[in-house]
């Protein structure tokens, strides 16, 4: 397969670097740039149809953020700070911990504008997965993304969510918390009520 280097413009397509397995994602005719893992130049044009994309061993390990040490912490203050009950994402980006309501029947996850839970990184697909809220429970289905969506390690097509499941999109780590009636109305150990703020 024909080596690339960064600075060459090469259209869409996926990239991966020679080096350290990190695939790159590309919409347009952009300039391909440095690998953002190891700094490499050297790229391979990555098929569309392989099952390795994000699959296993070292290229997940370069492409997904590690987890935070004080995560469960977080994720502890985050359900804290819920207000009602019903089903929520949970997710950092920089030093911020980010918690969305999940209203609607579907919601969209994505690089798109349309998305309604956006995140602008070549890691993720435009159209990169759905949670689907239904009578019998919450579903997450992969919307054919490139990279794939991972539920507590295992790579999916589509499965019902429980509470604290670990979703991985692209480089980013969520977690799904479904908050109950009975655990927003039981009294904290200081005690006051368990409350809540969300992010829209």
């Amino acid at each position: 397969m024909d080596s690339l280097t960064s600075g060459t413009f090469v259209g869409a397509g996926s990239f991966q670097c020679r080096d350290c397995g990190y695939t790159l994602t590309l919409d347009s005719s952009d300039a391909l740039g440095n690998c953002p893992d190891c700094g490499g130049t050297d790229f391979v044009r990555a098929s569309l149809f392989s099952t390795e994309r994000i699959s296993t061993g070292h290229r997940e390990a370069h492409l997904i953020e590690p987890a935070s040490s004080d995560r469960d912490a977080q994720l502890a203050k985050a359900r804290e700070h819920i207000e009602r009950p019903g089903e929520y994402l949970c997710y950092e980006e920089g030093s911020e911990l980010h918690t969305v309501a999940l209203n609607r029947e579907w919601t969209r996850i994505g690089r798109s504008l349309a998305a309604d839970v956006r995140f602008d990184d070549p890691t993720v697909s435009r159209r990169h997965a759905l949670i689907v809220r239904q009578p019998d429970g919450v579903r997450l289905l992969d919307d054919r993304s490139l990279n794939g969506v991972f539920v507590n390690g295992a790579r999916i097509d589509g499965r019902a969510l429980e509470d604290g499941d670990e979703i991985i999109i692209g480089r980013y780590r969520l977690r799904f918390l479904s908050v109950s009636p009975d655990a927003q109305s039981a009294p904290r150990a200081d005690g006051g009520q368990t409350s809540t703020h969300t992010n829209g």
